[in-house]
């Protein structure tokens, strides 16, 4: 009759192979259970905390990550500083933090040479203070500015010898200016004009000189261009060396017209489309330099090449005159 009960093995009766095959599957599951034990913290940890990331205050994408990454936890006694760029705020956390700078680089904010950071970078920090990092940025701003009107002076037989009679009130003109202009901290850094024109041409103060007795009905000649009263340095420079050369007090009318409508007498007046430049707006400005090297700047440089150019061009500068009047350019 066959035998059917078991041969139960007994730790006595397991082989040396047995035993090692035994060791090797509790070494497993220690493993595995101390595995799931890992996961379950950290996991656990990257629910309830917020990993703290890296920017630069040179990013202006909204100042977000740029060379970002999650930070392992900071050990010992943690501070939290905030910083604000351009208005955005973010904390740093750091580790016994002492000054502004140490702020700064525990959380990798690189400042421009143009920042403005407040308080300085020596100042000592605690979990109350705020760092305010202004960076510098450029925008256009638009200004107006005057130009003065002219009196100008002429002679008519139908007033009495030396009487004077105002003909035309004069009016100041608008010069309007764009600049590029870059702040830090509020402050300007710089400012370049961008664009600038003549808004508004100024309006000529006219005044009748008589010449004539107080019986004379002789007709006026108010229709001529008159003598005008230089009205800054500029045109009295300008004046003088257009009658030293030989030059009429009636060029000098007809020159300071011209500029009055072109530039305003400004010699960095620019227009940014077209490229012209300068009191006679030349275009390029850069023609100018055959009048000298320093053409960008000196006033009296462009008025002796706008001299030159009127007489090559019209024949005179009242020459000029008379072309500006019906086309309202020259």
């Amino acid at each position: 009759m066959a035998n059917h009960r078991k041969n139960t093995p007994t730790l006595k009766s397991l082989s040396k192979r047995q035993w090692m095959r035994i060791a090797a599957i509790v070494a497993a599951v220690g493993m595995l259970a101390g595995a799931g034990i890992v996961s379950r913290n950290f996991y656990q940890q990257s629910e309830h905390s917020s990993p703290v990331t890296e920017f630069s205050a040179t990013d202006n994408a909204a100042l977000g990550v740029s060379r970002g990454g999650a930070r392992g936890d900071l050990n010992g006694n943690t501070s939290y500083v905030t910083v604000k760029i351009n208005g955005k705020s973010r904390t740093v956390l750091g580790d016994n933090f002492t000054d502004v700078k140490s702020v700064l680089e525990a959380g990798d904010i690189v400042l421009d040479p143009d920042d403005s950071v407040s308080p300085s970078l020596t100042t000592k920090v605690t979990e109350s203070t705020v760092i305010t990092i202004e960076r510098a940025g450029a925008t256009l701003e638009t200004s107006d500015s005057d130009i003065a009107f002219n009196t100008v002076k002429k002679e008519t037989g139908a007033l009495p010898k030396g009487e004077e009679k105002v003909q035309q009130e004069g009016k100041v003109g608008t010069m309007e200016t764009t600049s590029l202009v870059t702040r830090a901290g509020g402050k300007v850094v710089s400012s370049n004009v961008f664009a600038s024109y003549v808004k508004e041409a100024p309006t000529d103060k006219i005044v009748l000189v008589g010449t004539g007795s107080s019986s004379s009905s002789s007709s006026s000649s108010s229709g001529s261009l008159g003598t005008t009263v230089p009205a800054s340095e500029m045109q009295t420079w300008a004046h003088d060396w257009l009658i030293s050369n030989g030059y009429s007090e009636a060029d000098f009318t007809a020159a300071v017209y011209i500029i009055n409508h072109e530039s305003g007498w400004n010699p960095h007046a620019t227009n940014a489309s077209s490229g012209a430049y300068g009191l006679p707006q030349a275009l390029p400005g850069s023609k100018m330099a055959s009048a000298g090297s320093d053409w960008a700047d000196n006033y009296q440089t462009q008025f002796k090449w706008f001299v030159g150019y009127c007489n090559d061009r019209y024949g005179s500068i009242t020459g000029a005159y008379n072309y500006w009047l019906t086309h309202h350019s020259y």
